[in-house]
């Protein structure tokens, strides 16, 4: 698990690694930040979370493809809630670096992916996220689980934090009051 840096306030509700993990395992969509020629740029995208790292099944013909191509830096927001007391979220500032071929057709064996995919299968294209009306197909014959949709128009970012901050309000009920 990648050690989260320690918060100056709001330690008291910052997130373990265990609820960090499942936080970013329930959400699906991340602001994903970079650097451009004229500044910032910012765009929703689908991700995974292994423990360690972030990844991003990114369009390479992007402007964010470019922008990590030219200045690897990148920032990361995952939140939710609705009312203050739900507010919960993980922010992360790291590298971005592509692994693998780019573009993935699939056909390559990159048993660095292997993972990355497996949990990118399960997320958005698994039973779950079929019935929720995701997109996706399950393999003929039903075993295996999901697989991995490759179209030759993808490739993989991995962003390794090196920074990660994290809050969950809902702790806020749990904290002794004033005196």
């Amino acid at each position: 698990m990648v050690q989260q840096q320690q918060q100056r306030r709001g330690r008291a509700i910052a997130m373990n690694a265990e609820e960090l993990t499942s936080f970013l395992g329930e959400q699906r969509t991340c602001r994903f930040a970079t650097t451009g020629p004229d500044g910032p740029h910012v765009a929703p995208v689908w991700f995974v979370w292994d423990g360690q790292a972030l990844w991003v099944y990114s369009l390479t013909r992007s402007q964010r493809w470019a922008n990590v191509a030219r200045d690897p830096r990148v920032a990361v927001v995952v939140d939710d809630g609705h009312h203050y007391h739900e507010l919960r979220g993980a922010e992360m500032e790291g590298q971005a670096t592509a692994v693998g071929p780019a573009p993935r057709t699939g056909g390559e064996d990159v048993p660095e992916l292997a993972e990355p995919e497996r949990l990118m299968a399960a997320k958005y294209f698994g039973p779950a996220s079929l019935a929720a009306g995701g997109g996706g197909t399950s393999p003929a014959g039903g075993g295996g689980g999901p697989e991995m949709i490759h179209d030759g128009r993808h490739a993989w970012l991995r962003i390794t934090p090196l920074k990660m901050v994290s809050w969950d309000f809902r702790k806020l009920a749990t904290l002794p009051g004033p005196p």
